[in-house]
Formats: structure tokens, sequence, C-alpha cells
């Protein structure tokens, strides 16, 4: 797990980066950055460890919950569609966004995404624009979510 802060201005926004390719996080992370929106980012790179975030077990039971998950799909231990599955059926956490970044192209992934209540699915390479333009949306709702509570 790694954490990174970046600068940026506005309220923090919790990132939970769950991706095995030190390449894929790298450019995730970078896109992030130019993207202005302050946010920490809590980077896992199998979906067993980010599961133990999740649920603040052992090491990380000072884990801040996220405002939002990125997730691929091709992960060891645990894949991602079992973290997803876990994410929308344990009720504390089925609030929480989820963005599938994923490598794969096979409607099916996509059409199972979707049936677990993915907020929006994005084929790698991404298109850094629509990425973005995701998180930002993702930002507001979770300061919606807020001051609703």
């Amino acid at each position: 797990m790694v954490w990174v802060n970046p600068e940026g201005t506005g309220q923090a926004l919790e990132i939970m980066l769950i991706e095995d390719s030190l390449v894929d996080a790298r450019l995730t992370i970078e896109a992030l950055r130019r993207c202005g929106i302050h946010h920490r980012l809590s980077l896992f790179r199998d979906g067993s460890e980010a599961i133990e975030f999740l649920y603040q077990r052992g090491v990380f039971s000072r884990a801040p919950r996220p405002d939002v998950v990125l997730l691929d799909l091709f992960l060891p231990d645990t894949d991602g569609v079992s973290v997803l599955r876990q994410l929308r059926t344990e009720r504390s956490f089925t609030n929480i966004p989820v963005v599938v970044l994923t490598s794969s192209d096979d409607g099916a992934d996509q059409h199972q995404c979707e049936e677990l209540g993915v907020s929006s699915y994005i084929r790698k390479p991404f298109n850094e624009d629509k990425f973005l333009s995701v998180i930002r949306r993702l930002k507001g709702l979770s300061l919606a979510i807020e001051t609703a509570s």
C-alpha cells in the first residue's frame, strides 16, 4: 500500500486505487494530479489487501473510508469482480462509487460489473478527459453525500 497526498485545493477526496500494474497505477495517479482535485490516494496491488483495508483489519485499523474506489479487474489473490461483489453486498460499502479501470474488452465483464452497480466502466488505456470527467462528477457526489449526512 502506498499513500499519495498531492497538492491541490478544496476538500480532499479519499481515493482507493486497486491496481497491480505499477505502470497503470502511475498513469492513473498522474491523471489525477493533473485533474486539480485535492485528494489522498491509497494504492493496493491485490484484492485481498484492499478488502483488509476496507474492513479496517490488522495494520489498516485506522484506514480512512474511501470516497471513490478505482478498481482493476485482473488482480492477484482476489480478483476485481470479487472485490466489487464485496463492495456491493456489504451494506456499509454500497454507497461508495466504484470506477472499473480495465484492459478487458469482454462485454461479459462489463455487463457483470454493471449488474453489480459500478459507477463507470473505463477501458485502459483510458481517455484522460473522460476519466477526469468521471472523477470530477464523483467528487461532487461525495460532497453531496457528506452534506446530506
